[in-house]
């Protein structure tokens, strides 16, 4: 309560406004990782052909509704067509399928009292484990646009108990597929991709609010196959976003890909060796990692950003296969 307005038929009316995190914790310590039951998660499925299942140590999968299991993963399914280049013959439609099974958790830290008005220090973010496979088949229309397509929404509020005050932090992921190239190259490619990811902002009573990003993934080829001269790129990718009480503080966008560029006249399979090559071919993966801090958390009692701040591009590329004549 902030002020008596005055009486009314009804009572006292009074003007309020929210408690922030420093004023209820004063010189209180808090840090933690809160894994995210993959049954808290509200998921609206944006595709037909998406399945949602959970999965414990093991790989051993339940669901997709009605069972409780220790915190695990959850897998999200996917299969749809692509637009398919235009006079491609009907062997070379185009397609993607894969799975995502991610283990996400939030972290939070607060500080205690720093100097005036702000906390020593606090943090945000998001985090977690992430697997993934995808397969691409046939030759992809041509895009001026990279094709995203949103296949699944998920949403979660976890609670952090910091003592008698309950942190409730917001998350928020969505899962996409995406496609660009030239609508030239035709492909029968898959890959695995494992690997973690951490996305947040911190904040120290001398340098305010800066950002946290990073991302460790390694990938193997499955099957590789390639055929005329062209680029495609896909992702399968989730935007996150994580907050305090409703409010959005970060955005991230963790986007791994799996590119195939060929040049000249080109036949190439892995799976069949000495193929008629007639030029270059090359597949890679790679993963890129950007998005904002956006911390209008004045929740934390901190002073409030006047614009977001990039996270920073993370991009990293490695080659799996390829071939020249």
């Amino acid at each position: 309560m902030t002020k008596v307005l005055g009486e009314t038929d009804a009572g006292t009316e009074v003007q309020t406004e929210p408690a922030t995190l420093d004023a209820l914790l004063g010189d209180d310590t808090a840090k933690g990782t809160a894994p995210v039951d993959p049954a808290a998660f509200d998921v609206d499925k944006l595709l037909p052909d998406v399945k949602v299942s959970w999965s414990k140590a093991g790989d051993v999968h339940v669901g997709p509704e009605g069972a409780h299991v220790p915190l695990g993963s959850l897998r999200l399914d996917v299969s749809t067509e692509i637009p398919t280049a235009e006079g491609a013959p009907a062997s070379a439609a185009a397609s993607v399928s894969g799975f995502v099974q991610v283990a996400p958790q939030v972290d939070f830290a607060y500080g205690g009292a720093g100097t005036g008005s702000a906390p020593g220090s606090a943090y945000l973010g998001v985090s977690g484990d992430w697997d993934s496979g995808w397969a691409v088949k046939g030759r992809a229309a041509a895009t001026a646009t990279p094709l995203r397509i949103p296949f699944a929404k998920l949403h979660a509020d976890p609670v952090l108990q910091v003592g008698a005050v309950p942190v409730v932090v917001n998350l928020d992921l969505t899962c996409y597929l995406q496609v660009s190239g030239d609508g030239k190259i035709s492909v029968d490619v898959e890959q695995n991709l494992k690997g973690d990811f951490k996305a947040g902002g911190t904040f120290g009573t001398t340098q305010g609010w800066t950002p946290v990003s990073s991302s460790t993934m390694t990938s193997t080829p499955v099957r590789t196959s390639v055929t005329t001269a062209g680029g495609v790129r896909t992702t399968l990718g989730a935007e996150a976003s994580v907050g305090l009480y409703g409010s959005v503080g970060v955005t991230a966008d963790l986007a791994p890909y799996l590119r195939g560029e060929a040049t000249g006249t080109v036949t190439a399979t892995s799976a069949t060796p000495g193929a008629d090559v007639q030029g270059d071919w090359s597949l890679y993966g790679g993963v890129d990692l950007s998005g904002t801090l956006r911390l209008q958390l004045s929740v934390f009692g901190t002073p409030v950003l006047e614009r977001g701040i990039p996270l920073g591009a993370l991009h990293r590329e490695w080659k799996l296969a390829g071939g020249s004549l």
